[in-house]
């Protein structure tokens, strides 16, 4: 065990010296490519501003949302009707999704728990 502990210690450290080394070239690259998208002066006026239109953006598309949600609520209400005449692919997809779902569901579930599989913590 402490040998284990040992690597993950050297294998640490040689991650943080790599960053250490690289870090600022890889941030100085990313913002040349991106600068595009920095807005200068960096005020906290203008932080407010683009915050609130990211909010009034991002409530401008429920309209859109909610109609895409009930055209597929429709398309499987149209698949439920015609189940006889359903694909083993649509099948298949439908199946994957409520697997992910689940997956998604007990990924959750393991996360509220505090990371543990047998129960909460009391």
């Amino acid at each position: 065990m402490a040998s284990k502990l040992l690597q993950l210690k050297s294998k640490a450290c040689q991650a943080s010296q790599f960053v250490c080394k690289n870090g600022t070239s890889y941030y100085k690259q990313l913002m040349e490519q991106n600068k595009k998208y920095v807005q200068e002066p960096a005020t906290i006026e203008k932080c407010n501003e683009l915050s609130k239109q990211l909010l009034y953006t991002r409530l401008a598309s429920i309209p859109g949302r909610y109609d895409s949600f009930w055209k597929e609520v429709d398309y499987v209400k149209h698949l439920w009707k015609h189940r006889p005449e359903l694909k083993v692919e649509e099948a298949g997809i439908a199946a994957l999704f409520g697997l992910e779902c689940f997956a998604w569901f007990c990924a959750g579930e393991i996360i509220g728990r505090g990371f543990t599989f047998t129960g909460y913590y009391v």
